[in-house]
């Protein structure tokens, strides 16, 4: 699969610039398009999580806050005022810093969270002959720069010099790196079954093949382990002790504001994105149109795949997987700790091994 970068070098060459200079600024160009992606993102899930909130618990303010005087009752625009609010305020309002913090840890911390976030996206596949980067070892290349979050987190807790937030943050690493095992365990079996840790191996494999989350009831029960560990990694509900309100004011962020927890706000929806991505590559068939379950239809019929058809396929099912988490934060309660580590090493280790154990017995048979 070619990558965006080598496209962009190949457009660019006609300049006669340095090579070195053409790769700089092709990083860029990727580097800005990705930033715009996590951007427009977060505004948008903010916006709709609200509208799935307030038809679930009938809120008004998410239904009523139109534009220029306009109200938005039940429509799609009703409450699209309050999240332009939002925005303007996080990006005016005053950043201060304790007098008794590590200034320069605390600014640095949630621009090492946002990075994590953002070197994650040059391994993503968004369609076939669609990567940044295009990697032999994709999948180890995604777990390893998803992990730098947590080096951010700690920081950021620490250097705050507030006990609310070092609890958050020793919380939250713990969380994080426990959760890190399941998810780790389940992602080994596509790699079993393919032989590759190349992401667009893995969508051809299951073009010829099947969905990895039809594979086998073993791979079924290993899709629900890394969407609800990649929950747990991304301290959303009922995986948000990190930064519970009742507890510990918000966590690592309680002395955060303005521009920098935007930039954590930020992070934490660009996450979300990633695993959702990650879910629907390794066990839905990544851009493969839904048809293709089905061997049915004549190739004829599979007019709906292609590149710029695979980002449609790909999107949806990651949107689909986003709603379930925001479905899961107005449902759920939140965990104690007790029962969310007796989840992740009493109940999601055991069956993500013998998850491991069965899928290479069926594929040693089988094969």
């Amino acid at each position: 699969m070619n990558s965006l970068v080598d496209s962009l070098l190949s457009l660019l060459s006609f300049t006669e610039l340095p090579y070195s200079v053409l790769v700089v600024v092709a990083i860029l160009i990727t580097g800005i398009h990705i930033f715009l992606l996590m951007a427009i993102f977060a505004t948008l899930a903010v916006y709709f999580e609200r509208k799935v909130s307030a038809f679930m618990q009938d809120r008004l303010g998410p239904m009523e806050v139109g534009l220029v005087g306009f109200k938005g009752g039940r429509k799609f625009w009703g409450g699209i005022g309050q999240t332009i609010a939002d925005a303007l305020k996080l990006l005016t309002k005053e950043d201060i810093l304790p007098n008794d913090a590590d200034k320069k840890l605390m600014i640095l911390a949630p621009f090492i969270i946002f990075m994590g976030a953002l070197l994650t996206f040059i391994g993503i596949p968004f369609s076939d002959g669609i990567i940044i980067s295009d990697f032999n070892i994709g999948i180890f290349y995604v777990v390893a720069t998803s992990s730098i979050g947590v080096i951010g987190i700690i920081l950021a807790g620490w250097s705050s010099n507030n006990k609310w937030s070092l609890y958050g943050a020793m919380r939250s690493a713990a969380q994080i790196i426990s959760y890190e095992i399941p998810l780790g365990l389940s992602i080994l079996l596509p790699v079993l079954v393919v032989g590759s840790l190349e992401m667009s191996e893995i969508v051809a494999w299951q073009s010829e093949h099947r969905w990895f989350i039809l594979h086998s009831p073993f791979t079924f029960i290993a899709f629900f382990i890394f969407f609800i560990s990649g929950l747990a990694e991304t301290n959303r509900t009922p995986f948000d002790i990190p930064e519970a309100e009742s507890e510990l004011v918000a966590g690592w962020m309680t002395e955060y504001s303005g521009f920098r927890w935007a930039i954590f706000f930020l992070s934490e929806y660009a996450s979300m994105l990633i695993i959702c991505i990650l879910s629907s590559v390794l066990f839905l068939g990544g851009w493969l149109s839904p048809m293709t379950i089905f061997n049915i239809f004549p190739d004829s019929w599979l007019f709906f795949d292609g590149p710029i058809w695979g980002i449609f396929w790909l999107f949806s099912k990651a949107l689909f997987l986003i709603f379930v988490m925001m479905w899961f934060r107005w449902t759920f309660p939140r965990l104690r700790v007790d029962q969310l580590m007796h989840l992740c090493w009493k109940v999601f280790i055991p069956f993500a091994l013998a998850n491991l154990f069965f899928v290479a017995i069926l594929e040693l048979i089988f094969l």
